[in-house]
């Protein structure tokens, strides 16, 4: 095989972008509970006219129609507590059902949550929530980032939240 200066800058390349998609996932499970809700709202409304298409399309929802619907009839207190449950990977019979869904349907829940947030029937980012510089850093990184690169931040994110009693 013949190395070229093309190949090389190419692969150079490629191993940046792993890396950079390496730093972005470590980096936001380093955030607070509350500062990743943040970024899973932020990437899926602001950033969603890429992201959140592919959710859906790819997700067996039907799997998590039952969860989506209980979240549905929580108070808004009691989603914004499951969802810090799911972050903190805290054991409850909610958090364990989407612990065991798969990961594509766990990137379509977020999608579905995102959804009925705007629509007011979830819980939105509270009001009184100041985005830190580190959040703010990381959404920028996030944005400037392909297709293929933020499902990859996403789907890191989402997969690891949960709790999954064989895990």
């Amino acid at each position: 095989m013949t190395y070229t200066t093309d190949s090389t800058q190419s692969f150079i390349a490629s191993l940046q972008s792993v890396n950079e998609v390496s730093t972005v996932s470590k980096l936001f499970k380093q955030l607070s509970a509350d500062d990743q809700l943040a970024i899973l709202w932020y990437a899926y409304t602001e950033c969603g006219k890429s992201i959140t298409p592919a959710a859906p399309g790819a997700a067996r929802l039907q799997l998590a129609a039952g969860l989506i619907e209980k979240v549905k009839t929580m108070t808004y207190t009691e989603q914004l507590q499951f969802m810090r449950d799911l972050v903190n990977r805290v054991d409850t019979p909610d958090t364990r059902a989407y612990g065991v869904l798969s990961v594509n349907t766990k990137l379509g829940f977020w999608y579905v949550l995102a959804e009925l947030m705007t629509q007011g029937i979830v819980v939105p980012v509270p009001s009184n929530y100041q985005m830190s510089q580190d959040v703010q850093r990381l959404l920028g990184t996030i944005s400037s980032l392909d297709f293929g690169q933020q499902i990859t931040i996403l789907r890191s994110a989402v997969v690891a939240m949960g709790y999954d009693p064989l895990a």
